[in-house]
């Protein structure tokens, strides 16, 4: 089946949506918990909880887990893209404002963009390329970028928004080939195997360390490492299955509305109020990715009415 009969642009956007709107408050969870776990630790629970819930509800489907080789490669490769995006943006909240490390990161659809066109060949008209623009001036008043304040902490968003345009460029290109929910348990079980050894080393990297294991002190921080494991698990699966109906390049635009997003959950639980000129780049994020919205859908109409319906058998 190709590609174009198998696109579904606006389910694909609904999906992503779903993803922007979970996925800052997983990041609030890690900020929460980064002051009392390790980084490493705080991994594990995201990949232990992929595997954990996703695997027996794939077997469940019928799906396949291991389709190919080619496919379990590119699993493996999409899984250490994850750990190495997901470690970075754990430590950056450690040191940055929710908002601010999630506005920092949004280099990264100008990066997918790129390399969606270059090298997926998926196709990128000049409207598309606007609303990315328009919403990148957007990102940019409300990360009010002051390195000189932050350190180099600001830097490590930048490689997030790397690592994860490569691991969503991975994503698109086997996600046709196997169940969604089967690639969300793969990267889990092909994860573990790196990052579980590294929790039975001495503790190292300063209060709280890097890598180690550290008990649960009450009830209340055990419930957050559970509400961590599954807001990242199923946030992240809907941004797999977004990339299943949908071209990287069509997504690309709608992920800005996690910066609003972002920005609303760190008032709510850290008091983070962005000022005027941050709210008016909320705005501007807000306008360009309902622009993409409002074209998709009428795009996709316009598909239906020009397509000739089959003949009659």
């Amino acid at each position: 089946m190709s590609q174009s009969q198998t696109d579904r642009p606006l389910l694909g956007i609904v999906l992503m949506l779903g993803f922007c709107v979970l996925i800052p408050f997983s990041d609030a969870l890690a900020k929460l918990l980064g002051g009392i776990f390790p980084l490493v630790q705080l991994i594990v629970i995201r990949f232990a909880a992929q595997a954990g819930l996703l695997l027996p509800v794939a077997l469940a489907r019928g799906a396949v887990i291991f389709p190919s080789v080619r496919v379990v490669r590119l699993a493996a490769l999409r899984a250490l893209l994850q750990i190495g995006g997901i470690g970075m943006m754990f430590s950056a909240l450690r040191f940055l404002p929710l908002a601010d490390a999630v506005a920092i990161a949004f280099v990264m659809p100008f990066i997918m963009l790129v390399l969606g066109h270059y090298v997926l060949k998926e196709e990128v008209g000049p409207r598309r390329m606007a609303a990315c623009a328009v919403g990148f001036v957007g990102t940019l008043m409300v990360v009010q970028p002051s390195f000189a304040a932050v350190g180099w902490p600001a830097l490590l968003p930048l490689g997030v928004a790397v690592i994860f345009a490569l691991f969503m460029l991975v994503t698109r290109q086997i996600a046709k080939d196997i169940d969604p929910i089967a690639l969300q348990g793969l990267g889990g079980i092909l994860g573990l195997p790196l990052l579980l050894p590294l929790l039975f080393l001495p503790e190292f990297g300063g209060t709280p360390p890097l890598i180690g294991w550290v008990a649960p002190p009450d009830a209340g921080a055990l419930w957050l490492l559970v509400a961590l494991g599954l807001t990242g698990t199923f946030g992240h699966l809907l941004m797999t299955w977004s990339l299943r109906f949908a071209p990287a390049a069509t997504l690309a635009p709608m992920q800005y509305l996690e910066i609003p997003v972002a920005a609303l959950v760190g008032l709510a639980i850290f008091g983070e109020f962005p000022n005027g000129l941050a709210l008016a780049g909320i705005g501007v994020t807000i306008a360009s990715g309902l622009y993409i919205v409002f074209r998709e859908r009428n795009l996709s109409r316009a598909a239906r009415v020009t397509t000739p319906a089959p003949p009659a058998g």
